[in-house]
């Protein structure tokens, strides 16, 4: 029997590892649409020329069965371009670009669950008398219609803190929208969305726990399967960790089911896996949904393995096959465990990274241990691409345990294990 050919945007060896575990693989070849350097640390996103790539490297190929990826933009983007042209399952564009564009995913979400969601207002901000037309009282957030990881979002404080946090965002925001856009035109979406002069937005404070829920959507029924906790630095706005199982009570975790449902199908994402990030608020015991985003957390993918026994890619692979997925069984080897990041929060150039040997010692000692390293000798922290606004990340460290305990216990070793050497810069300080 001839294998599965299957493609995937920004293939990359950590997760290539992932999917070739999978009961799935044995039947599946997998094939880079693009790879991992093509879409990330990138001087800019041509998009015609990615698209063109996609073509060319199926076509040359001869066949595709399946497309997927487990990246934010241009990954998700590109998914449905590929699907609709080769006749492969997938989701529509217009059901990814409402959830990818902030405004827009708003603007559907008002419909179904304004509830549920802060109050938000679309702005231009090359506009020098903007603050004024916002009438919103700080402090609130600001950020681009079209981002990813907190890349250019602030928490304003006032109005000379709004026009200051304007500058790095008048800088830089091109680099995301103006590929979105032409995206957009390319395969014509709304005029009204596509080529709208307000590209940021507003939003009012939302707070309490913030977690992750991660589904999918097949012929139309919604289904949400797992949460994950999102665990901030103290007293800062970048994460620390992500926590799987949640914590949340059972009954908080329905709702949040429920809300996605909702927004889900008002916005028409079908054939996708999806995550969506929430709010729950326990003083007013009221759930919050932040944003939506068209694919499975890669993020995530390995303390799904842990906990379950396999990633969630299996999700993503099943959907991209055009199956129903399999549910997801306690199998793992932890019945608990978490993404670590960790993290710097100054600029500078780094001067040396842990060794492999370094690495594989730790693993010796913590089963299941896995580190990424997303930096090199050399590397200013600056050169990071798609970072929060406050701090860069050094390594991702997953590790599964017995319980929240034994976790940062088992974290505290590894930072310890870990030698990184990095020349600050004088000035940069990062809060």
């Amino acid at each position: 029997m001839s294998k599965k050919q299957v493609f995937i945007i920004g293939l990359d060896d950590f997760n290539l590892a992932k999917l070739k575990a999978l009961p799935e693989a044995k039947e599946c070849e997998f094939h880079a649409a693009l790879d991992y350097s093509e879409i990330r640390n990138v001087d800019k996103y041509d998009m015609e020329k990615l698209v063109n790539l996609c073509f060319e490297r199926i076509d040359k190929h001869g066949k595709i069965d399946a497309i997927a990826s487990y990246f934010d933009f241009p990954g998700t983007v590109l998914v449905p371009v590929i699907a609709e042209k080769y006749g492969v399952p997938g989701p529509t564009l217009d059901g990814v670009l409402k959830c990818e564009h902030k405004f827009w995913s708003r603007m559907e979400q008002q419909k179904v669950i304004p509830d549920h969601i802060p109050m938000f207002r679309a702005f231009d901000p090359f506009d020098d008398e903007v603050y004024d037309k916002l009438e919103m009282i700080p402090p609130f957030w600001i950020k681009p219609n079209k981002s990813f990881r907190s890349f250019l979002a602030y928490r304003v404080s006032s109005e000379a803190h709004f026009y200051e946090s304007l500058k790095p965002i008048r800088e830089h925001i091109h680099f995301m929208m103006e590929p979105f856009h032409k995206l957009m035109q390319m395969f014509g979406q709304p005029e009204e969305v596509a080529e709208m002069e307000e590209s940021c937005i507003a939003e009012t404070m939302i707070s309490g726990h913030q977690c992750t829920l991660e589904g999918y959507s097949f012929d139309g029924n919604v289904v949400a399967y797992g949460v994950v906790d999102s665990l901030r630095e103290e007293n800062r706005s970048s994460f620390s960790r992500y926590e799987y199982p949640s914590v949340l009570p059972q009954e908080v975790q329905f709702r949040m089911a429920d809300i996605t449902r909702r927004a889900i199908k008002q916005i028409g994402l079908d054939n996708s896996a999806f995550n969506v990030e929430f709010f729950y608020n326990q003083t007013a015991d009221e759930v919050y949904l932040l944003e939506i985003n068209p694919r499975i957390s890669q993020a995530h993918t390995d303390i799904f393995e842990k906990v379950h026994g396999v990633s969630h890619h299996s999700i993503m692979l099943n959907l991209a096959l055009g199956r129903k997925p399999p549910t997801l069984y306690y199998n793992g080897d932890f019945s608990k465990a978490a993404h670590f990041m960790l993290r710097t929060f100054e600029g500078g150039r780094i001067k040396k990274v842990p060794s492999k040997g370094e690495i594989n010692i730790l693993k010796k000692f913590i089963p299941g241990l896995e580190v990424k390293i997303p930096v090199e000798d050399g590397m200013h922290t600056s050169d990071l691409q798609g970072q929060d606004s406050y701090s860069f990340e050094l390594a991702n460290i997953f590790i599964g345990a017995r319980d929240q305990a034994e976790l940062v216990e088992k974290y505290n070793k590894v930072c310890d294990g870990l030698t990184f050497e990095i020349d600050y810069d004088e000035d940069i300080h990062l809060h």
